[in-house]
């Protein structure tokens, strides 16, 4: 097998959670890129047939699940669905989140809860129902999208929910890469800086000066550099890597 080779997703299924726009649709295009079955899972039913469509112009198979992450049900019929139509899953990319500005002494237990129930419970339930299946095939990969702010206080906003939940969707990478190490599953994260997406384009303008200036790069990234990680992760060219959270920030944290 050449290196090239180990890069290959031909005969793979990927699920990618969130895989209709932004980072989640660079990395189900880069996964399919380099052939492999693509499912995504996704709230918007619109936005996952365009990103369905653009798929399978690639030659590759591809479908679209509407699912909610914080709904178990959803997951577990998520699941079977790709099965079915797919495959087994090899590679599950938790990539579905939400994020908020928010002050601690005014943040409402409501939006608490929804942002924990997507971005950390989410990843937990499909990671925990996907992995079954990993676990009894004998192999499996699982890419968890972390961030920067689960390393570090963000500024100058303020959106503590969403670095704690972060952090600890890093802890439960590292977690699982550990108990499901000996059952052919690896578990891994990408934690992103600031990268530049239809759906933060005004916040990046009011907080330029902070998120891409004092970048060492001094830029944004962009999704499709992130998609690369991702294909590292998900095929046999990181055939001995897990537990890692790779970071992707143009420096920004060697400040």
């Amino acid at each position: 097998m050449s290196i090239m080779d180990r890069f290959s997703m031909r005969g793979k299924v990927s699920v990618v959670t969130g895989g209709n726009r932004g980072i989640g649709r660079a990395i189900a295009r880069g996964l399919a890129e380099a052939g492999s079955a693509i499912a995504i899972a996704a709230r918007d039913e619109n936005q996952t047939a365009e990103a369905v469509e653009e798929l399978r112009r690639l030659g590759i198979e591809a479908i679209g699940i509407r699912a909610d992450v914080s709904d178990r049900e959803d997951l577990e019929a998520m699941a079977e669905e790709v099965g079915r139509a797919l495959g087994p899953i090899d590679v599950l990319v938790n990539n579905a989140g939400i994020g908020m500005h928010a002050n601690a002494l005014t943040l409402a237990d409501e939006e608490w809860e929804r942002l924990f129930a997507i971005n950390l419970e989410g990843v937990w339930k499909a990671s925990q129902i996907v992995g079954r299946r990993m676990v009894s095939n004998g192999r499996g990969s699982i890419i968890n999208i972390g961030s920067i702010s689960g390393l570090i206080v963000n500024r100058p906003q303020w959106h503590s929910p969403y670095g704690i939940a972060k952090a600890a969707v890093h802890h439960l990478t590292r977690s699982l890469a550990a108990e499901w190490a000996q059952s052919g599953v690896r578990v891994n994260a990408i934690a992103p800086g600031y990268v530049k997406t239809e759906i933060a384009s005004d916040e990046y303008e009011a907080y330029g000066h902070y998120w891409r200036d004092e970048v060492p790069m001094q830029r944004y990234a962009t999704p499709e550099e992130i998609a690369p990680i991702a294909l590292l992760l998900a095929s046999d060219a990181s055939s001995f890597i897990t537990g890692s959270v790779i970071v992707a920030d143009g420096g920004y944290t060697l400040w």
